[in-house]
Formats: C-alpha cells, structure tokens, sequence
C-alpha cells in the first residue's frame, strides 16, 4: 500500500491489508462504533421511559372525589333538675368488715425450771397444733384461711380488728431520694477551712475523723459529732469545728419533700 492510500485508509484496512475481510472479525470491528452509539440511544431512551412512567402514572391517575362535608349538631343539654335543700344528704357507705383472723394457739416463752413446776397450760404446743394457726399469747378460735392475728391490731374477743396503720416517717433520715449536698467543690472547702493543730504538728500526727452531722430541711448543718475517732483529739475538734461551721447545704428530699438526713463525712488529716 502507497504513502497516499495509508493516509487516507482506516486503521483497519491497514491492519487487514492483504488478509481475508470477508472473516467476521473485520466486520465486527468495522461497524462496533455505529453499534455502540445505537445501544447507548436505546439506553438512554429506555432509562427516560423508565423515569417517566411513574409520572404519567400520576398525571393519568384519576382524582379522588372529595371527601363530604363535616356536618356539625349542636347539642344542647337539658337544664339539670334543682336541688331540694330539704331533703337530708345520703348516708355514708358502710365500713368494710374487717378481715378473718387465723385461730391462735397459747404459746409461753420457754423459762428453764425443773420439770414438776412446769404447768400444763405452759408446755408448748407441738407442730401439729400449729398447723394453720398462729401463736399466740392465748388460745382463740379463727378462720383456718385467715391472715397472721399479728397483722390486726385486736379491738376485742373473737380474734376481729382493725388493720394496723403503717409507721410513721423517721424524723431523721438515713437514706432518701435525693441526698443532701454541698454547693460548691467540698475538698477545696475542707482544704482551704481546716487549721492543722499545733500538737498534732510537732508529734508527726496523722489520721482521719469521720464526722456525722445532720442536714436540716433549710440545709443548716446541726448534730455534729465525732463517730470514729482519727486517735487524735485535737484533730477530732478541728474537723467538728470546720463542719460545725460549713454553710448550708441543698437538704434531702424524700418524695419531692425536704427532710432532715443523717451525712457522714470523712475528714482526713496528712502532714506535706
């Protein structure tokens, strides 16, 4: 093939210059870009037609009637009927009986004394006497079924009463909801407030005084005492003395109620 033919041939009649094109593979590569064009053409129509369908779905969609009018009735109440103020007011329900009881069975501490002198109301009952029943001070008739008499406070025979009503609250607490608290960084308090006794100084004395104290309702601090001892006296006076005079506290609350509350606090003594 001449310089003139090289420059105006495709590279493929130059790479089959003198073989047989008639072979499929010529042709595959000689018509692979018109192919590929006409396949990228019928993807992109198809992505289009993909895209569009949920869209003329919607456009052809036929609309929903609209929903019917809310009707509104006004109801008007009847006037209530009046009150007679001659006729006396309905008595109270009665009280609820109180509940059955277990039988008792007489049971006396046991005292040792020798066998002659024991009583035969005092030897205790055997187990099977027990069975269903409780002990008692003495011996009384129940229902089997019953709760413990010890759950009743007895209000007369015939093993009837009332139920007990439940303690009343500590007046101090040891524990709550929400303990009290310092207002502010303790340490940096107890750092800056605590005076290191003289004696204790010059005899190398360490140790730590654990302070028990009281945080009232308005937070104020009382009841301070010493409940374990650092072995020193006068460190033990000046850890009461700085906790005597702390300021107020946030107090415990107990069911969203300030309360008093027992706070013990470790006060800790260390020559530098």
């Amino acid at each position: 093939m001449d310089i003139n033919r090289i420059l105006k041939s495709d590279y493929l009649d130059i790479l089959f210059e003198g073989r047989n094109k008639t072979y499929g593979g010529y042709e595959l590569r000689k018509k692979y870009p018109s192919r590929a064009r006409n396949a990228a053409i019928a993807l992109t129509i198809g992505i289009a037609l993909l895209g569009a369908v949920p869209i003329l779905a919607s456009i052809l969609k036929p609309k929903a009637p609209p929903p019917p009018p809310v009707s509104v009735k006004e109801v008007v109440l009847a006037e209530p009927p009046p009150i007679d103020k001659t006729k006396p007011p309905p008595p109270p329900p009665p009280s609820a009986p109180p509940p059955p009881v277990k039988p008792t069975v007489k049971f006396t501490p046991p005292v040792v004394k020798p066998d002659e002198q024991v009583k035969e109301d005092e030897k205790p009952p055997d187990v099977k006497e027990l069975d269903n029943k409780a002990a008692g001070l003495t011996t009384q008739a129940g229902d089997p079924g019953g709760i413990d008499p010890g759950l009743v406070a007895e209000t007369g025979g015939g093993g009837s009463g009332q139920q007990v009503d439940a303690p009343a609250a500590p007046a101090i607490f040891k524990f709550v909801e929400q303990m009290p608290s310092f207002k502010g960084d303790l340490n940096a308090y107890l750092s800056a407030k605590l005076r290191y006794p003289d004696d204790a100084r010059e005899a190398g004395t360490e140790g730590r005084s654990v302070i028990q104290f009281i945080v009232n309702e308005n937070g104020s601090i009382s009841g301070v005492e010493v409940v374990r001892s650092s072995g020193s006296a006068s460190l033990d006076a000046e850890a009461k003395r700085v906790v005597s005079n702390m300021p107020a506290w946030s107090p415990g609350k107990q069911q969203g109620k300030e309360v008093k509350v027992y706070f013990t606090l470790p006060v800790t003594f260390k020559l530098d």
